[in-house]
């Protein structure tokens, strides 16, 4: 099993992030904007926690910035019928804290709004975490509180920290946007910021950039 991986990571054209830790690299499937969240070091090689998936045939490794997006993915992957790459479509989408948002407030519109989520999908979400709700919007606040614990000097309290424009820019970026191609598209959609799922942010600032 492995649980965290420290080294160079970039980002490959299908979206997932490839560390290379002593000249092995580990391909990782990862949420949207996950290596522009990751810590780095001095060096500038990120750590990523790492969820290992085996089943039968298949072994596959999911990364997430903090421990707190990992405990949100195993969560939802908790589901009936929620497998990995869902989960990673949803968080994609929302973060824990925004999750455990629309789950307390039953918000299914926004739910299925996220891409290969159906009515009957979202509805199983709601009803299968609604006693989870502490554990998403907690989950955020996992690794600030271990970098305290260690004596870190400033550690990000929440996912929320980083707004979701402040997200939206970095995936931008991340695919290969200009700094302040992306802000340009953030600052257009600064309407929207907060009050739509990421994913659909993102679609709306790519038709903007393509213009």
């Amino acid at each position: 099993m492995i649980g965290r991986l420290t080294g160079t990571a970039t980002q490959e054209d299908d979206g997932n992030v490839v560390v290379d830790v002593n000249g092995v690299g580990y391909e990782l499937i990862v949420p949207l904007g996950t290596l522009g969240r990751a810590k780095t070091d001095a060096e500038g090689r990120a750590t990523l926690f790492v969820h290992t998936h085996v089943r039968e045939d298949i072994f596959s490794l999911f990364g997430f910035a903090t421990e707190g997006d990992r405990i949100a993915f195993r969560t939802l992957i908790g589901v009936s019928s929620v497998g990995p790459k869902m989960a990673i479509s949803v968080l994609s989408a929302l973060p824990a804290h925004e999750l455990g948002r629309a789950i307390a407030r039953k918000e299914l519109g926004k739910l299925t709004s996220i891409t290969g989520v159906g009515k009957k999908t979202a509805e199983r979400l709601l009803l299968e975490l609604k006693d989870k709700v502490p554990l998403l919007e907690g989950a955020a606040g996992v690794g600030a509180a271990r970098s305290i614990a260690s004596g870190a000097a400033s550690a990000p309290i929440t996912v929320a920290a980083s707004s979701t424009g402040e997200l939206l820019a970095r995936a931008l970026v991340t695919m290969g946007y200009r700094q302040n191609e992306a802000d340009r598209a953030v600052e257009q959609l600064r309407d929207k910021v907060g009050d739509t799922p990421l994913a659909e942010l993102l679609k709306e600032a790519l038709a903007i950039l393509s213009k």
